[in-house]
């Protein structure tokens, strides 16, 4: 346990040193969030092929890969059905950016079932 307590404190600090990159839990979700000083630049214009059934298009976004943003094409991915897709996206909080990856959601409320206290909740907008 107190090795990987050192693992652990050795690998933060090298994330601090590396500028700007910072992997932490957030407190809405228990994924690990991506959360850097630098703003994403301007999304790309993707041009969106015709629709696949079965299929959902998960639009092209940055990712923060290296210490610096890295485009990652849209691509389909395979439908759940019963589910909506969120895509991926970057949000400020206090002056730093926030990254959330593109996951699935059953009720619509923006948080994944696998994180959600109350899924389903009806009352819930």
């Amino acid at each position: 346990m107190k090795k990987l307590a050192i693992t652990l404190s050795i690998g933060a600090a090298s994330l601090l040193s590396a500028g700007g990159a910072l992997m932490v839990p957030t407190a809405a979700h228990a994924q690990p969030g991506v959360y850097v000083e630098v703003p994403p630049p301007p999304p790309r214009y993707e041009r969106v092929p015709p629709p696949r059934r079965g299929y959902v298009w998960a639009p092209g976004h940055y990712e923060w890969r290296g210490g610096r943003h890295v485009w990652v094409r849209g691509m389909y991915v395979r439908a759940r059905p019963g589910y909506a897709y969120r895509a991926p996206e970057w949000r400020e909080r206090d002056g730093r950016w926030e990254y959330r990856r593109g996951q699935w959601d059953r009720d619509g409320d923006g948080v994944p079932n696998r994180h959600d206290r109350r899924p389903n909740n009806p009352n819930r907008n």
